[in-house]
């Protein structure tokens, strides 16, 4: 009872985290608090709290208490932030370690972005202090890619690399969608294999719409929160919603 008690819990204190109720590097309510709130004994509080601190939402200080050291990304429909921005803004710092490097006969999916041919692939892994925030996978073809060195990748990046090499981004397309974590991303991200995670796909064009670029980035649910405004009454569905058509 008390096992499940404290994974209810969990659940409440990971999706408040989530909404960002605390903001990063916020204080929780003390041990005895919570307990009076949700009404469960000290013992479940502690073992809920040690469950979102194995998941790296959490840490704990001596005579400090329990605080948020997660961050969740926002991102609002329509705009385009980099990470790095987004996390400045909330005080948090992001660091970038490139895994992979080296170039390779690019797979179907980028073959149809880029043509069929070699391409330069680099993945990363992004923390926000000591915990994950996603594993990013970049492309960029041949011809673009001479100035991106392993170093250049991890700072100041690949897009900014790019950039500074005359190759300006004047337009970025995005898509949204759920998968599962394979074997690389899950241990990259400290997570079981087939996790859910949310797969974010972009594409950076330049002034003539010709595709320099493309980034996946695999990020764990609870560290990204998608941000939507509508203004005037909706129609049936959101703007640039679509279906995923079924696989046969």
């Amino acid at each position: 009872m008390t096992g499940s008690r404290s994974q209810h819990l969990a659940a409440e204190l990971r999706d408040r985290i989530t909404l960002g109720d605390y903001g990063p590097a916020g204080a929780l309510e003390s041990e005895a608090e919570l307990g009076r709130r949700y009404e469960v004994s000290r013992v479940t509080v502690r073992r809920a709290l040690e469950q979102l601190r194995d998941e790296g939402l959490l840490a704990s200080r001596k005579g400090a208490g329990w605080y948020v050291v997660s961050f969740a990304q926002p991102l609002a429909l329509g705009t385009f932030q980099h990470a790095r921005s987004a996390v400045a803004e909330a005080g948090v710092d992001l660091t970038r370690t490139v895994v992979e490097y080296g170039y390779r006969e690019a797979p179907a999916s980028v073959a149809l972005t880029f043509g069929a041919g070699e391409v330069l692939r680099v993945r990363s892994l992004r923390r926000t202090g000591t915990a994950p925030l996603d594993v990013v996978t970049e492309w960029v073809p041949l011809a673009l890619a001479a100035p991106v060195s392993r170093a250049d990748a991890q700072a100041p990046g690949t897009w900014e690399t790019l950039r500074r090499n005359g190759n300006q981004i004047t337009l970025v397309r995005q898509s949204i969608a759920a998968t599962a974590a394979s074997e690389q991303v899950a241990a990259l991200l400290g997570v079981a294999q087939g996790t859910p995670v949310l797969l974010v796909r972009r594409t950076a064009l330049d002034a003539g719409e010709r595709p320099i670029a493309l980034s996946e980035h695999h990020y764990l649910g609870h560290r990204f929160r998608l941000e939507v405004e509508f203004r005037g009454w909706p129609g049936a569905e959101p703007p640039g919603v679509a279906p995923i058509p079924e696989e046969n």
